[in-house]
């Protein structure tokens, strides 16, 4: 006699499914002609990105505007900051590219700093001389104090013995000779 079996569906049961994956080796077979031209006629996305297909990589804005600082996350900060209620796309990346160009120049200045000390590595010490000794970076970072970076040396020119114009042994013939007053009219 027949014996109940424990799945519903026998149908589903006897059928088996075909794998529906591409396997990561290359398959020996090769593609037909229409098979190939089929498959770039088809469009790899839909409308909203509903159809699926190949994705095209993303693109960063700090790529596409040709900059090392991130984009994304100087927008990110300038929303979340609520400086202005609405903000133009161009802000964010103007203000990455204006951060870029003053990073940039000060750690140059600052490199410039530390080759002069003989040193390969950059400290708050050239970091200081860097921005001191810029006019422009000085008037900009006027009322910053850079922790570990000293003062500028300087040394009043008040201060600084008088130097004389003539070779020591003229100068002691000067002091043993009294000069002679010159006489006044009267």
């Amino acid at each position: 006699m027949h014996t109940p079996s424990p799945f519903p569906f026998p149908s589903l049961k006897t059928k088996k499914k075909k794998a529906n994956y591409e396997s990561p080796f290359p398959s020996k077979e090769r593609k037909k002609e229409s098979d190939v031209v089929m498959e770039a006629s088809q469009p790899s996305k839909g409308a909203g990105g509903r159809r699926g297909g190949n994705r095209k990589k993303a693109i960063s804005k700090s790529v596409k505007a040709g900059l090392q600082f991130p984009v994304g996350r100087i927008a990110r900060f300038m929303k979340k900051g609520r400086y202005a209620q609405r903000m133009g796309t161009g802000a964010p990346i103007y203000l990455a590219a204006v951060l870029e160009y003053l990073a940039a120049e000060v750690l140059e200045l600052a490199g410039n700093a530390a080759r002069d000390n003989k040193k390969n590595r950059i400290n708050p010490r050239h970091l200081l001389l860097a921005i001191r000794n810029d006019e422009e970076l000085g008037k900009l970072l006027h009322g910053v104090t850079i922790a570990n970076g000293g003062v500028l040396p300087n040394i009043n020119p008040i201060l600084l013995p008088k130097k004389t114009t003539h070779s020591s042994a003229s100068a002691d013939d000067n002091k043993s000779k009294p000069k002679p007053k010159p006489k006044l009219k009267t």
